[in-house]
């Protein structure tokens, strides 16, 4: 499959892409130089900032190293609504996305990576809960179309979990199981979507990929990207095969900051595979626009 780099910009650590249907534009985030980003704009946060959803159509929900943050992005101005390890200096956010019922998984990591800081969250009913405690990177977070499953790894373990849902609250109702291990590979595993026919797709941290596997947890396919620190994948507008994919600068030998090396920028895959919609974030006290 053909890629092409759909933005020039280069990230010290591009993640969190996702498509805005109201805005009708791809955003996504360099968390180390705290920058929201989009095709035709950027903004400078106050904080680093790595996933988000959105609300309506000039409101995203921000996963910060403070917690929950709403961002109106015709003023920039930033509301925090849920504290999150926010007095905690050692942890940032990282992966996260939107479920398909509306409720908002994110996840904290330590800023050097540190064992054992990592947890993963979901707001939903005005609630936070720590579901998952105890890794040290958590990523790939995201839902198959029925939504009844959730899907994250622990990047350093190389193992991608699978842990089944209420289809009706979203809340898990079992404990998570291994799906797919690539301990003995050079694979680790960063951000992920699925497809619309429940399919994973995963970026390779370090391999220059985007893996797929079934959802019986068989490899069925990758496409190769120029640049090793693939970061995370997302889908276009709906009905669409077209994905994004951002990458890093970090952890890249000092002449890859040039600009016709494509490290840090962020590419576009045509026709690679259909994705599904991207529903707003439910924030209680707050109604999501239902004309987007």
């Amino acid at each position: 499959m053909k890629h092409t780099v759909f933005d020039e910009r280069k990230c010290q650590l591009g993640e969190g892409p996702f498509w805005h249907p109201g805005q009708q534009d791809l955003f996504w985030f360099d968390i180390l130089d705290k920058k929201l980003l989009s095709s035709s704009n950027e903004w400078d946060l106050p904080r680093a900032a790595s996933a988000a959803g959105w609300i309506d159509t000039n409101t995203l929900l921000l996963a910060t190293s403070s917690g929950l943050e709403t961002f109106d992005l015709v003023t920039g101005r930033c509301v925090l609504i849920e504290a999150v390890e926010a007095e905690n200096l050692r942890t940032r956010s990282n992966d996260g996305r939107t479920d398909p019922l509306g409720g908002f998984w994110f996840s904290t990591m330590g800023w050097n990576a540190e064992t054992g800081e990592g947890s993963i969250y979901r707001y939903a009913g005005g609630e936070v809960r720590k579901l998952v405690e105890g890794v040290t990177i958590p990523n790939a977070i995201c839902f198959s179309p029925c939504a009844n499953w959730v899907y994250f790894a622990d990047t350093p373990t190389q193992k991608i979990f699978r842990q089944q849902l209420d289809p009706v609250s979203g809340w898990p109702v079992q404990n998570a199981t291994l799906f797919v291990d690539l301990s003995a590979t050079d694979k680790n595993p960063d951000g992920a979507i699925t497809d619309s026919t429940g399919n994973l797709w995963v970026a390779m941290w370090g391999s220059s990929e985007l893996l797929g596997f079934s959802a019986e947890g068989a490899e069925i396919d990758n496409i190769i990207l120029p640049t090793p620190n693939v970061t995370c994948p997302a889908s276009g507008a709906e009905g669409s095969s077209d994905i994004f994919v951002t990458t890093a600068l970090f952890g890249m030998p000092q002449d890859a900051g040039t600009q016709g090396n494509p490290a840090g920028k962020t590419f576009l895959i045509k026709d690679a595979f259909p994705g599904h919609s991207n529903v707003p974030v439910k924030i209680a006290g707050l109604t999501s626009d239902p004309t987007v």
